[in-house]
């Protein structure tokens, strides 16, 4: 664990003081060895517990979501390049250095065995992603979708933080390792039942259920590329990650829990991706359509069955890689066009063809086509819900056909159409968003071919 830990501590340093012409470059590489390193955490293996300190340890569940933190942070730097050229060195230090610290909170986080250490790190990753949107926003109503994130994830959180010292008191430790030998202490009375809901609550507002979504359009159209990236791919993988680890102390759900939760989840799926097809900010677009898609998460983690299981966890990780690469091909667009309105930004195939064959792929793996990893995750997720019940089906198969509607809308408008007048020239794309791209796509269409090391399943 401290192989990657204190690289990435090293990485402050390196952006600090690394002379200007190669900070770009220091950052990235440095962070990309980093991510090489930690490829070796997916070896799937059936020990509960590898690498095993005091407080950390990585899990069957953990290992993925642990990787792919890693590999998004140089992918982040590579794409916030563009639209910092123009800052002051000191103020690119400073970006470069909020981007570093959210990486080792993230790797506490979900390695955490502690369930007080979880919280901490859990609740350190808002300040970070607080600094970039209310700094490196381009809107004036940055400081809004600021507030809205602080707030909806602070009242979420406090119940949480008052249930796990209250769990302390009554268990004497809040080791998870510990936690699963000993006898579940929130029983079906109703005060236990508004215990575990103060439990789920905090992760429910992070991973958005549907009806306290509101704040993740706004932070996501206020935030820099980068933001982006970080709130899409990672900061909504902690919501579904604590669902699934904390459903296990609560053990059974009970059903006056369970019904709610997984319909707010599923019809939130339905009514986010109808939502989508009426959107015309197309950042907002991708947005909701990473809530429909972490509906299905919420759903199957509340199931808790290993088959919804091992859904959650590929899709949670097809669904960071996929997210982030269409909110790098918005931030594309927009860094040409200086527009995020799909009505303005038409057409645009026949001027940048290359990047229009990147928005297809995004778009294939956003409407999960098989063979992506996409597909098995959501065909998992659909068995596991139709086997607690048929119902579900109805649902389910309404949300996926909407899916594909808006993805192949966001495909249609975007590159198809005939060109806005006000657009003469555009910028060619460069090798660096090419890259960016590549990186993005390589791992999901890689993963396919062995899934059992994001699957989750030796549970």
């Amino acid at each position: 664990m401290l192989k990657v830990l204190l690289p990435t501590i090293m990485l402050l340093p390196t952006a600090l003081l690394s002379p200007q012409k190669s900070l770009w470059t220091n950052t990235t590489t440095h962070s990309l060895l980093i991510a090489t390193i930690s490829l070796h955490w997916l070896l799937p293996t059936y020990y509960p517990h590898k690498n095993l300190t005091q407080w950390t340890s990585i899990d069957q569940i953990s290992s993925p979501l642990l990787v792919l933190s890693c590999w998004l942070l140089p992918l982040m730097i590579l794409a916030s390049q563009n639209h910092l050229q123009h800052e002051p060195p000191t103020r690119k230090r400073i970006f470069i250095t909020t981007l570093i610290t959210v990486q080792p909170l993230l790797l506490l986080a979900f390695s955490a065995t502690e369930l007080m250490l979880f919280y901490i790190t859990f609740e350190a990753t808002l300040i970070p992603t607080l600094i970039l949107i209310t700094r490196w926003g381009s809107q004036p109503e940055r400081l809004s979708a600021g507030i809205y994130l602080l707030f909806y994830t602070l009242i979420s959180s406090l119940p949480l933080l008052v249930t796990i010292l209250y769990l302390h008191t009554h268990i004497g430790t809040l080791h998870l390792t510990m936690l699963k030998l000993s006898h579940p202490t929130l029983t079906t009375s109703w005060t236990d039942l508004l215990l575990s809901l103060a439990l789920l609550m905090a992760f429910m507002v992070k991973a958005p259920l549907y009806g306290l979504h509101l704040w993740l359009p706004k932070a996501h159209v206020e935030a820099p590329i980068a933001g982006s990236m970080l709130l899409a791919a990672l900061l909504l993988k902690l919501g579904g990650y604590g669902i699934m680890r904390l459903t296990l102390l609560i053990n059974p759900l009970s059903p006056h829990l369970h019904y709610p939760f997984l319909t707010l989840a599923l019809w939130g799926a339905l009514m986010t991706s109808s939502i989508c097809l009426r959107q015309t900010d197309l950042k907002s677009l991708i947005a909701y359509s990473s809530v429909s898609h972490m509906g299905l998460v919420i759903a199957a983690g509340i199931l808790q069955t290993h088959w919804s299981f091992s859904g959650a966890m590929i899709l949670m990780i097809s669904h960071g890689l996929t997210s982030s690469m269409l909110f790098c091909l918005a931030n594309t667009t927009y860094e040409r066009t200086h527009s995020r309105t799909l009505l303005l930004t038409r057409g645009l195939q026949p001027l940048l063809p290359l990047m229009a064959t990147w928005w297809l792929l995004a778009n294939l793996t956003n409407m999960a086509l098989p063979p992506t990893t996409n597909l098995m995750a959501e065909l998992t997720i659909m068995t596991a819900l139709f086997n607690w019940s048929a119902l579900t089906i109805i649902l389910t198969g309404t949300a996926t056909l909407l899916t594909a509607s808006y993805t192949l809308f966001m495909l249609l408008t975007t590159q198809r159409g005939t060109l806005p007048t006000h657009i003469t020239s555009l910028q060619n794309s460069s090798t660096r968003e090419h890259l960016l791209m590549t990186l993005h796509i390589t791992p999901l269409l890689l993963l396919i071919l062995k899934p059992e090391m994001i699957s989750g399943m030796p549970l």
